[in-house]
C-alpha cells in the first residue's frame, strides 16, 4: 500500500479504502473478549452487534456463512469471545471488527452451548418420541469412522453374540469441522436404501473422546437428521458417563458401542442352551406320548381275543336270553290263565238271563221315552214350519196381491216405484190376483 505525501489531497472515499487496507493489513487476526449488546439478526441471515467492557466498544458484523458454525445461540449481554480481522466500512467509515467465529467466553464454554441446544431441543418435544426396535434385528445399518474402535468393538460383539446378523458399514468422519454434515448425509443414505437393502435399525457410534472431540454428535442439524429418520435409531457415542443431543433425540442410548452391539444382537449362546432346554422338553414329551400310545395299545390288545371264543361268548349269550324269554312267557300265560278263571268265576255267579230281560226292558222303556219325545218334537217343528209358511206366503207377492193389492209395470216391464217414473199417455200394466189390464195415463199427481 502506497502511502499517500502530507500534499495529496484525497476523496472521503479514497481515505476510508486506505484506511480499511491499513487496519485489515495490521489486524488480519485478532482475538478479542468482550459483552455482546445491540445484537440485530435481519432477514439476510448476518449478525450484526456491539462487543464492549467497562472502557470501550467496537462494532461487529458477523456473516450467514460464518455464524452457521455457531453452536449456540448468542444473547444481549452474554461473554464471547471471537476472532477475525479488524475493517472499516467504507460507506460509513465506521471502524469494525469482522467476525469468523464466536464461542461463550471462559471456561465451559461447549458445556453452556451443550445445554443451551438440549433445552431448545426438549422444549420443541425432540426428546418425547422413542420408537420401538424390531424384536429380532436382522439387517444392522452402522454409521461411524470405518477406522475407528467403535466399529472394531461392535462387529468383536456380533461376531461372538450372533454372526448370522447384517451388518452394514456407511462411513463418516466423527470428529472435526466436517463431521455432523458427514454424519447427517449418512443418515439420511440408510433411510434411502430400499428392498433387501434396506437396514432395521440405524447404529450412529464413536468411541470416548474429550466434549470438543465428540462435539459433531451435539449438532443441531444432527439432532434434526436423527429426528426425520424413518428408521429407529440407536445412539451409542462415548463412555458410559458420556451423554450427547443424539443420544437424547434417539430412540435409544445405548452407554458405549459395545453395549449397542449386545442390545440390538442375541446371545447365540444363550439360544443354543434356550434350544437345548426346548430339544429336551420336545424329546421328553415325545416319550411320555410314546407311552402313552404303547400303553394305549396293550390295554386295547388285552380286550382283544380270539375271535372263536368270543363267537362262544355271544352264542352262550343268545341261549341264556332265549331261556329267559320261555320263563317269561311260561309266567305271562299262567298269570292270563288265573285272571281269566276268576272272570269265569265271575260270570257264573251272576244270572245272564235276568240280566239280558233287565236290559231288554230299560231298553223297550227308553225306546217309549225316545219315540214320545220324538214325537212332540216332530210336532212343535211342524207347527213352527205352519207358522213361518203363513207368514212368508201373507209376505209374498202373491199375497199382497191377494190383500187388494196390484202391480204396475211400464212398457219394459219393469215394476213402476214412483209416479215421476211416467209420463202423460204412457200404456202401463196392472198385474192383480187374478188376471192382468192395460190403462194409459191422463193425470199424474206426485208426492
Amino acid at each position: 500500500m502506497q502511502t499517500p505525501s502530507p500534499t495529496d489531497v484525497l476523496s472521503v472515499a479514497q481515505l476510508n479504502r486506505l484506511a480499511k487496507q491499513l487496519l485489515e493489513d495490521c489486524f488480519a487476526h485478532v482475538s478479542v473478549t468482550g459483552e455482546i449488546s445491540n445484537l440485530a439478526r435481519p432477514g439476510s441471515g448476518h449478525w450484526y452487534f456491539t462487543l464492549k467492557d467497562d472502557r470501550a466498544q467496537i462494532r461487529c458484523a458477523m456473516f450467514k456463512g460464518r455464524n452457521f458454525a455457531v453452536r449456540f445461540q448468542p444473547q444481549a449481554g452474554q461473554q464471547v469471545q471471537v476472532s477475525g480481522k479488524v475493517s472499516l466500512y467504507e460507506g460509513r467509515g465506521d471502524y469494525q471488527l469482522i467476525v469468523d467465529t464466536m464461542q461463550p467466553a471462559g471456561a465451559g464454554a461447549l458445556a453452556q452451548a451443550f445445554e443451551q441446544l438440549k433445552q431448545e431441543l426438549k422444549a420443541a418435544g425432540k426428546f418425547d418420541r422413542k420408537r420401538p426396535l424390531p424384536k429380532r434385528v436382522r439387517h444392522l445399518a452402522v454409521i461411524t469412522s470405518p477406522t475407528g474402535a467403535a466399529i472394531q468393538d461392535v462387529l468383536s460383539v456380533i461376531e461372538r453374540r450372533w454372526p448370522a446378523l447384517r451388518v452394514t458399514l456407511i462411513p463418516s468422519q466423527v470428529q472435526g469441522d466436517s463431521a455432523a454434515a458427514q454424519l447427517v448425509n449418512a443418515i439420511s443414505l440408510a433411510n434411502r436404501l430400499q428392498g433387501d437393502n434396506r437396514p432395521d435399525v440405524i447404529l450412529l457410534t464413536r468411541g470416548g473422546g474429550s466434549l470438543e472431540d465428540l462435539w459433531p454428535f451435539n449438532e443441531h442439524l444432527v439432532a434434526d437428521a436423527v429426528f426425520a429418520s424413518e428408521l429407529p435409531v440407536v445412539s451409542a457415542v462415548g463412555h458410559e458417563v458420556d451423554f450427547s443431543i443424539s443420544d437424547f433425540v434417539a430412540d435409544l442410548r445405548a452407554p458405549t458401542p459395545s453395549a449397542a452391539a449386545e442390545l440390538l444382537c442375541p446371545d447365540q449362546q444363550e439360544v443354543r442352551m434356550a434350544l437345548r432346554s426346548l430339544n429336551s422338553a420336545l424329546h421328553n414329551q415325545m416319550q411320555r406320548t410314546l407311552q402313552q400310545n404303547r400303553d394305549r395299545q396293550q390295554a386295547l390288545h388285552k380286550r382283544l381275543r380270539n375271535p372263536s371264543q368270543l363267537l362262544a361268548e355271544r352264542s352262550q349269550r343268545v341261549d341264556e336270553r332265549e331261556l329267559y324269554l320261555q320263563r317269561l312267557m311260561t309266567q305271562q300265560l299262567l298269570s292270563h290263565r288265573q285272571h281269566l278263571k276268576s272272570l269265569e268265576q265271575r260270570l257264573s255267579g251272576l244270572s245272564p238271563a235276568r240280566q239280558l230281560q233287565q236290559q231288554q226292558t230299560r231298553l223297550i222303556q227308553a225306546q217309549k221315552r225316545l219315540l214320545g219325545s220324538t214325537r212332540n218334537h216332530l210336532r212343535q217343528q211342524q207347527q213352527k214350519l205352519s207358522h213361518v209358511r203363513d207368514v212368508i206366503r201373507k209376505l209374498s207377492p202373491d199375497g199382497t196381491l191377494q190383500r187388494g193389492y196390484a202391480i204396475v209395470l211400464d212398457g219394459s216391464g219393469k215394476a213402476v216405484k214412483d209416479a215421476s217414473q211416467l209420463n202423460k199417455g204412457d200404456t202401463v200394466n196392472a198385474r192383480f190376483a187374478s188376471g192382468r189390464a192395460s190403462a194409459v195415463i191422463e193425470r199424474i199427481e206426485k208426492g
